[in-house]
Parts: C-alpha cells; structure tokens; sequence
C-alpha cells in the first residue's frame, strides 16, 4: 500500500489531536469541528491563505493577519473565507504581536462558527506540527494492522466449510453494517445481523436495488435508503464474472457513511466473494467436465472412441497443467497417526495446499491423508519440503489415463509399508518381492503371529526347530535334500518338521501355509 493510499485510509480526528497537545492551550470557541477528520497543520501569516489550503487544515497564526486592521474585511470576513475553505479551526499564538487573542477575533469565530484556539508561547507552532505527523504516523500504522488482520480473517473465512457466511460474519464484525448475500436469480445466499443486531431491510423491499444490481453492467454501485434501523445508507455491490455477467449481489446498510479504511475491508470482502461465485460458475471448467464424465458414464476410459478418449486427456491435461502427451504419477500422502480435521473446519485449505504442492487441480482426502494425480516427477527437493511438513509419500510410477486406477492400486500396495516405517517410496525404486513390500514392521507381525507357539519355547528347543523348519522349506520340502544339508537322517527331519506342525496347528501339506511360513521366517 502506497503511502498516499495509507494517508487516505487514516485519519485523526481534531479531538485526538487537542488530547495531544500540552497543557496550556484553550479552546476559547468550539465550533463543533472536533470530530471531524483533521488532514493538515500549517502556519500562515497570509490575509487571504485559502487559495493555498485544502479542506481538513488547522491554520496557525501569531495575529500578523490583524495588525492595524490588515485582514481584508476585518476578522469576520477573515474567519468567514477559512470556513468557506474547510479549514476545522484557527490557533492563535500568543506572542510576539498579542497578549491575549483580540476580542473582536474571539467575536468573529463565534459569528462564523470557527473553532479557535489560544496558544501560548509555551507552545511552539513546530512542536504542533511535529506532534500532529507524529499522530498521523501512529494512527497510519494502526489502520495497516487493523487492515492486515482484517483481511487474514477474511481469507480463513473463504476457506471454512461455510466461506459465504464466514465471510459475512468478518465482515459486520469489521464495519459496522447489516449484509445480505444474493445469488443471480435473486434469492438469498447468506445474510448477517450487525454488530447491535440490526436485521437489515426485507428482501421485498430490495427488490428494486437488486433488480438494478443483477440487470446492470460494469462496475459500479446502487444506493437507496430506507425508513429503518441501520438503514440510511444502503449501498449494493454487483458480483461479476470475468466477461461482466452478473453473478450475484452484496448488499450492506447502515447509518453512516463508512471511513476509507472500512470502505477497503468492504472492498476485499466483494473482491473475495466475486471470487467464490467464479470459481463455482466460470473458474477452470477441466475438472467439472472430468468429473462429470467419469461419475455418469465411468466405462468411457476403456469404451471411449477416439475424440471422446481424446477430449478426456485434454480435460485431464488441463486439469493437472500438463499436455495431453505428458505422462501422470499418482501421489499419495500419509501423516504418522491420522489425519485430524479441526472440528466445524473445512478442509479445504489443505486440499488447495496439495493443489499448490503438486500443480494439479485433482487432489482428494482420504481417511490416510490424500491423494492426488500430478504431472510431476516429485523429485526429493519437493519429496523434502513434504516431509518437512510431517508427511510422507507413496510416488507411484508413470502411467495414462485408461491405467489411473491400477496405478492407484500399485500406490496402495505399498502404503502400509510406509505407515509402518515412516519413510517415503517411490515405486520407480522398488524391488518388486512380497518381502520387499511387507517391510520390517509387517514382516514381523506376520512372524508374530504365524511362528507365536515356535518362538515361545526355550532357546534351546526352539532354536533347532526353527532351523530344521527353515532347511526344509529352503528345499521345497524334500526331506532326502533338507536331511542332507542339516547334516541329519531323513526321519529326524520328518520328525522334527511333525512337532512344528503340532505346535502351530497348521497343515503344512499346503503350498500357502508353507509360502506364509517362509516369508515370516524372514523376520522371526
């Protein structure tokens, strides 16, 4: 924000300046301008100085103007063109030409309504001028922080489950007005009390506003006022397209007019509501017609002709940023324990974080994290700025639309081995074994649980079974083999491999048990 906009926003009332000021200064005429914004301090000695003046100004003077009736007009007239001027009030400086402020000036400012001030010397006019910028700055920066905080509140509301009405209720909370959100065919949206529960004006009586907001063109604003609480002051906002149609109305009241500052809160609120209506209306169009296509008829991929399959690669292409050549990887997100949305909050705010991460608008969450369809490589520069936000991936390998599911598939098979180790995996990398895709937090389990009698005995008894049970199954359960490389006679192993059997009550006649038992031996 550029400092004269700052300027503009701000503004110090000659109230707050006068409670500024040191003791010693009287006010000898109020005329009721203490409210009033105050834009300018500046000394003139000049008869006439209001050609060089703007509205808003405290005029500084040590009397020179008075001296032997040098006034044109005398005091009268003098005080008359300053409040002609929009001058808020004279101060007049005691020393070196007056004592005291002449009668006639005092009588003068009372005719024309003047605010007029003693000062005595004591006060030095460049100590007010410099405690008046000193103010401005003060009062400048506040307006920033109320602006910055003002306009935080506003984008968490876009982002809550419910972005209309969130933002509605910032935005009475922020200025004080009544709002009321229309849709383009005239109905009521969302609509939020002011700050004292005014209700606004009905809808009936709006009628004739909202028939002009949703029937015009171009930027612009309706006014109307209304015999109501709050309602002096009723000004309509068109929501717009980016091709100018009319895409909805905000409507605000209230009894007075709003400062600059407030005036910019409104104007964020509209531009983010514009926003809201676009992206639900006229946004990216790519994954509506994507989605469609695939909820209502989902045996396109593989039935589609050649101008069907190839419009939906350049849905999915535009959807992910990508050309309809380029090839896909499916993404999935895992965060150690699971994913806990805030209670009343939407998650939207992390699906767009996703949709930023990985330059794709098709991203969805899931009861493990999220999943998302990405033209990107995910190199380890993105896969560590993931990580460092708590989450770990599954990056699947390249493929096509018509293999998106099985691709979904081949992510899936290796996401229980990352929730268990806590460390990423890229399917490019894999070594394709079930041992591989166990992972050691899996592969004992299944030890665990399979082997759970075996590794319940003592060392001593359990330690050779477990090595005769291993040899056997190394050779496939040959027993001349297994006796032969355990250095044993054939029916030691035939009775050895019988207590195993016993012990986990399992038929080891079948090639899953014996399979199961091998990969668990991996692990025991």
């Amino acid at each position: 924000m550029s400092p004269e906009t700052a300027a503009a926003l701000s503004h110090v009332t000659l109230d707050q300046f006068l409670a500024k000021l040191p003791p010693g200064l009287r006010v000898l005429h109020d005329g009721g301008s203490g409210p009033e914004p105050l834009r300018w301090v500046e000394p003139s000695e000049l008869v006439d100085p209001t050609p060089y003046l703007v509205e808003g100004e405290l005029i500084l003077t040590t009397g020179l103007p008075f001296l032997g009736g040098g006034a044109q007009g005398g005091p009268d007239a003098y005080a008359r063109r300053l409040v002609d001027a929009g001058v808020r009030a004279l101060g007049f400086g005691l020393q070196p030409h007056f004592d005291a402020v002449p009668d006639e000036v005092v009588e003068a400012c009372r005719r024309q309504n003047l605010t007029l001030l003693e000062i005595p010397e004591s006060i030095p006019f460049a100590a007010i001028g410099l405690e008046f910028s000193r103010l401005l700055e003060t009062d400048s920066a506040r307006v920033f922080r109320e602006l910055a905080e003002a306009n935080r509140q506003l984008m968490r509301a876009v982002l809550s489950g419910r972005p209309e009405h969130e933002l509605l209720a910032v935005l009475v909370q922020r200025v004080p007005v009544w709002a009321v959100l229309f849709g383009a065919d005239g109905r009521i949206r969302a609509r939020s009390h002011g700050a004292r529960g005014q209700a606004g004006v009905g809808s009936a009586a709006l009628a004739p506003l909202l028939e002009r907001l949703l029937s015009g063109h171009g930027p612009r604003v309706e006014t109307d006022s209304f015999d109501a609480p709050e309602s002096a002051r009723v000004v309509g906002h068109p929501l717009r397209s980016t091709k100018d149609a009319t895409l909805g109305a905000l409507v605000l009241g209230s009894d007075a007019a709003l400062t600059p500052a407030q005036n910019n809160v409104v104007s964020s609120a509209v531009g983010l509501l514009e926003l809201l209506f676009r992206q639900r209306t006229s946004g990216s169009l790519a994954p509506s017609q994507l989605a469609t296509t695939m909820l209502l008829h989902p045996e396109s991929v593989t039935t589609a002709g050649t101008r069907l399959l190839n419009g939906l690669k350049d849905l999915l292409a535009q959807s992910t940023s990508s050309s309809r050549s380029a090839p896909l990887r499916v993404v999935q997100g895992i965060k150690p324990g699971a994913p806990e949305w805030p209670s009343g909050e939407s998650p939207v705010r992390e699906v767009l974080q996703w949709r930023r991460v990985f330059d794709t608008k098709l991203v969805e969450l899931t009861e493990y994290g999220f999943a998302a369809i990405t033209r990107l490589k995910v190199d380890d520069a993105l896969l560590a700025d993931v990580e460092r936000l708590g989450w770990r991936l599954v990056v699947g390998d390249q493929t096509e639309l018509s293999d998106l599911p099985d691709a979904y598939q081949r992510a899936s098979a290796l996401r229980p081995r990352v929730q268990s180790s806590g460390r990423s995996a890229r399917l490019d990398e894999e070594n394709w074994t079930v041992a591989g895709l166990l992972g050691p937090v899996a592969g004992s389990m299944l030890a665990s649980r399979l082997l759970a009698p075996l590794l319940a005995l003592e060392p001593g008894r359990r330690d050779p079974l477990l090595a005769v049970l291993r040899g056997w199954l190394h050779e496939n359960g040959n027993w001349d083999a297994t006796a032969k490389a355990l250095g044993l006679h054939r029916n030691s192993v035939r009775r050895q491999i019988g207590v195993v059997a016993d012990l986990l009550e399992l038929d080891l006649g079948q090639a899953q048990t014996r399979a199961e038992l091998w990969f668990a031996l991996q692990y025991a």
